[in-house]
């Protein structure tokens, strides 16, 4: 008997991970109307936590508009199945949630012993719907927005100017945070579309069975429930929808926004009359198309019908001297912001920017400049080295680190010993590099952890337990007050 126990408790927690990673919510009642099944998929879509629905009667947690009822309960109390039911109700903190319900009643025997419903959120939807309503007097970016005078920024503004003239569509590429959607806008702002609509929608903000509704609209009768609702496409109309992230779509959907650009009409989701459009398609992509190609993530023929025009945004790496630019703007922004008067950055701030990659580009940039004035007391006017944010100041200086191993560990000249452990042996290196790294930095204790990308009393440990000297000529290490 206790192994039956023990093998239903052990089949019990399997079916529950199985019913946890379902990417639909599962919802169940037993026969008393009372939850026994609450997936962690409906937690989401209605806001909740598992201790506020299971063993707890339905209608004693959510809420219903007069005149209706829960599908589940209308399961439980009829035996009959209802299948793309559109159903808005309340949960416990009175948040409204929409879904669409298959909801089938659970027959044992010939009696109704429950019931459960498979939902899907329509919320998101609609709410993006509402969002991406925008008109041309959201646009916050033009051309004379754009900072830089790197050649090669001021080629991709040129490019761009000219493309605006038309209405062919553009493919722009550029990693993450180097302004793709600011030259969006720029085009559009210039370009005869300027009067009509420009919506933006980042296709990989939402999951498969909702973007497709999100960019054609939906048909009244395509579910139960569905109304009329103009899809992107439409909103668009006379203007321009940009695509973030297009490479994030299914290829089944790819081809679908193909045959879009190609006939210049869309459907809508459960209509069989195809709608004119005139709408200016600008996609943007964070990766190479040839890889995207490859790689099964980018249709061939629509990387052409998208790329009649592309343009290649270059990374921040690529444009430094149009950080010194960059920085007064951002400083000027948050000076606005914070009711602060600082004036720019300390020379030794400046040298590190310099020589960083920028992984994060000019978005990056830009939230350091943000942080480090939090940073500051209202009477300093620079930003110096010790305003930067911790994990800033790790990552500016991998670069740093590494290229200072490479230069320094061969005139470090400390015989490598076969008899010692590997930790005895890293020891060694450990404290060649530091004592090698204080004397670069004058033996400055602030200076040297920040370039070992450490704390400082994190570097004081390290000098204790190895023993390191703390003594330069017959004077003590120092350290810069903070």
């Amino acid at each position: 008997m206790d192994q039956r126990k023990e093998y239903l408790n052990y089949v019990n927690t399997i079916y529950k991970a199985i019913v946890d990673k379902i990417d639909v919510g599962v919802h169940a009642i037993d026969r008393t109307g009372k939850t026994v099944i609450y997936n962690k998929k409906m937690m989401e879509l209605e806001a909740m936590d598992e201790e506020d629905v299971m063993h707890k009667h339905l209608q004693d947690v959510f809420m219903f508009k007069e005149g209706q009822d829960s599908t589940l309960v209308k399961a439980l109390k009829e035996g009959k199945e209802t299948r793309n039911v559109k159903q808005t109700y309340y949960n416990n903190r009175g948040r409204e949630i929409t879904t669409i319900n298959n909801t089938f009643p659970i027959i044992i025997d010939g009696e109704v012993q429950g019931a459960i419903e498979i939902a899907q959120d329509v919320t998101k939807l609609e709410r993006l719907m509402k969002e991406n309503r925008k008109i041309n007097g959201s646009l916050r970016y033009t051309f004379d927005k754009i900072i830089g005078k790197s050649e090669t920024i001021k080629q991709v503004i040129e490019n761009a100017k000219r493309a605006s003239r038309t209405s062919s569509n553009i493919l722009i590429i550029g990693e993450t945070g180097t302004g793709k959607e600011l030259f969006a806008q720029s085009i559009h702002h210039a370009s005869d579309r300027f009067s009509g609509p420009f919506i933006s929608q980042n296709c990989a903000a939402l999951p498969e069975n909702l973007i497709e509704s999100l960019l054609f609209g939906t048909k009244k009768g395509a579910f139960t429930g569905s109304i009329d609702q103009p899809g992107l496409f439409e909103q668009a109309n006379g203007g321009t929808l940009l695509l973030d992230e297009i490479n994030s779509l299914n290829l089944n959907l790819q081809a679908k926004l193909l045959r879009a650009i190609q006939e210049r009409t869309i459907r809508r989701l459960g209509d069989t009359k195809d709608i004119p459009i005139d709408v200016r398609i600008i996609a943007n992509m964070n990766e190479n198309p040839v890889e995207a190609i490859k790689n099964n993530r980018l249709r061939e023929d629509l990387y052409y019908r998208l790329g009649v025009v592309t343009l290649f945004l270059p990374p921040l790496r690529e444009r430094k001297e149009d950080i010194p630019l960059l920085v007064q703007r951002f400083i000027e922004k948050f000076n606005d912001c914070f009711q602060m008067k600082v004036k720019g950055l300390a020379k030794e701030v400046m040298q590190t920017f310099q020589e960083y990659d920028w992984y994060g580009n000019v978005r990056e940039l830009e939230h350091i400049i943000e942080a480090s004035m939090n940073l500051m007391m209202d009477e300093e006017k620079l930003i110096r080295y010790e305003h930067l944010p911790f994990q800033y100041r790790s990552r500016m200086f991998i670069k740093k680190e590494k290229d200072l191993i490479d230069t320094k560990m061969t005139a470090i000249k400390k015989p490598i010993h076969y008899n010692k452990t590997l930790k005895e042996q890293l020891d060694v290196f450990e404290k060649a590099y530091i004592e090698q790294v204080l004397q670069d930095n004058d033996y400055n204790i602030t200076k040297t952890a920040a370039t070992l990308g450490l704390s400082r009393q994190s570097l004081q440990y390290r000098i204790k337990k190895l023993s390191i000297n703390t003594k330069k000529g017959n004077s003590f290490m120092y350290d810069t007050p903070i």
